[in-house]
């Protein structure tokens, strides 16, 4: 039953509750700021066009990061920029928050549609948390800009300064805390955990592009609508930049996996174990708290774990290390450390793969008792959905628990189990 919850609190789209709940408050936003903009007229057009372009061009650059982050620092640069604007080469910026609201609303959608148009559909739980973000600045910062104007125009912008860094502080931990209660129920981890990963892996590039919002609030002061492009064009260079290193990780994990595959293809194994042992790892690896950089280790070491099977002469029946003689799954797994360490980057995965045969007296790292675990109950379940099987199959590596297995890590991959999607999803 347990099982049954946890899938249906999907949308047919995949979404999570908190996903959707997101969304509709943002469409709610959406359709505020439009219409309180058609009502009232638009404020100095030609500063919300402009800034509506780079929002748009911001949106049309986007980029997934690591983690599967969608991010588009520009959009997100101009929005804040747009929101904490004072002035426009001396000319006062009175435009109201729902104004704010309303051109980045229409920048995002415009900068999605060309990717709409060739297949590419936006992911719009990340657009509604960048367009809640900017919502929630413009509405604590608008109503103060007659104020701060006024002292900034006598030669004093430190207050004006003072209250952008702290509601762009603010700003940035109610995103980072959205982002985390997103994530937490998305992959099933602990929302500490998901905190602390967000922070690690979010956090500063998010601080760099509230930065440069802020620069590109005060550079309009004296530069006039010419501080979009002037400050656009380095965030684009910087932009570049992370789409490479987010493409060379891409790529790096791709070849990790058609490598596993290797062993499947060579009969060694079972076909989907590398993969299946992988996803039960990192379900596993969430449940007990382990971190992004960890939890990306784990994956390239539960991929490759049976690599060392390429070296027997005659295969194991089934690929099934959980019945072999101990002696020659130990010998599996230093030969499978010595390809991997062969590469020259994954010293790291090479140790984890060694050690996955150790007893747990011998204290293996916590990822090399996981694979063992899951390498375990996959050699004994394979791809059967039977819950007796399943159940049976976790009875007896309960009986390894102290000697083979580690406690701890049989009772997650329990409760893994129970969370895990039977679709694949």
């Amino acid at each position: 039953m347990r099982q049954r919850r946890m899938v249906a609190a999907r949308s047919p789209y995949g979404l999570e509750s908190g996903h959707l709940l997101l969304i509709f408050a943002a469409v709610l936003l959406t359709v505020a700021g439009i219409a309180h903009t058609a009502a009232v007229g638009l404020v100095d057009s030609q500063v919300a066009i402009g800034f509506g372009a780079l929002i748009a061009a911001g949106e049309l650059a986007r980029l997934t990061m690591p983690g599967n982050r969608e991010v588009a620092p520009v959009s997100t640069a101009a929005s804040l920029g747009y929101a904490l604007l004072l002035d426009v080469g001396g000319r006062p910026a009175d435009h109201p928050a729902l104004q704010v609201v309303a051109v980045m609303a229409v920048g995002m959608i415009a900068g999605g549609l060309p990717h709409l148009a060739v297949g590419r559909p936006p992911r719009l739980d990340a657009m509604a948390r960048r367009l809640l973000a900017g919502s929630l600045l413009a509405f604590a910062y608008r109503p103060m800009t007659g104020l701060l104007r006024e002292i900034a125009f006598r030669d004093n912008w430190w207050p004006a300064l003072g209250v952008m860094a702290v509601l762009g502080t603010v700003m940035l931990a109610a995103d980072v805390m959205i982002a985390a209660m997103l994530r937490a129920e998305q992959v099933r981890t602990a929302f500490g955990v998901a905190v602390r990963d967000e922070i690690r892996m979010a956090a500063p590039l998010g601080a760099a592009v509230a930065a440069s919002g802020m620069l590109l609030a005060l550079a309009s002061h004296s530069m006039d609508l010419t501080a979009l492009p002037a400050f656009a064009a380095p965030l684009l260079v910087t932009q570049v930049a992370f789409r490479k290193y987010a493409g060379i990780r891409a790529t790096y994990l791709q070849t990790v996996r058609a490598l596993s595959r290797v062993t499947e293809v060579g009969g060694y194994v079972e076909p989907g174990h590398s993969r299946r042992v992988s996803r039960l790892s990192l379900a596993i690896g969430r449940e007990l708290g382990l971190s992004e950089p960890q939890l990306l280790e784990l994956e390239y070491a539960a991929l490759m774990h049976d690599i060392g099977q390429l070296s027997l002469r005659d295969p194991i029946p089934g690929g099934a290390t959980v019945l072999a003689d101990p002696a020659q799954a130990g010998r599996i797994a230093e030969l499978g450390a010595e390809v991997i360490r062969k590469t020259g980057v994954l010293h790291g995965v090479a140790e984890i793969v060694r050690r996955q045969c150790d007893p747990v007296a011998d204290s293996p790292p916590l990822a090399s008792r996981i694979i063992r675990a899951a390498n375990a109950y996959d050699d004994l379940v394979g791809g059967s959905a039977d819950r007796d099987r399943a159940g049976a199959a976790l009875e007896r590596l309960r009986l390894g628990v102290g000697s083979e297995y580690d406690p701890a890590v049989v009772e997650a991959m329990a409760r893994a189990i129970d969370h895990l999607d039977p679709r694949g999803v």
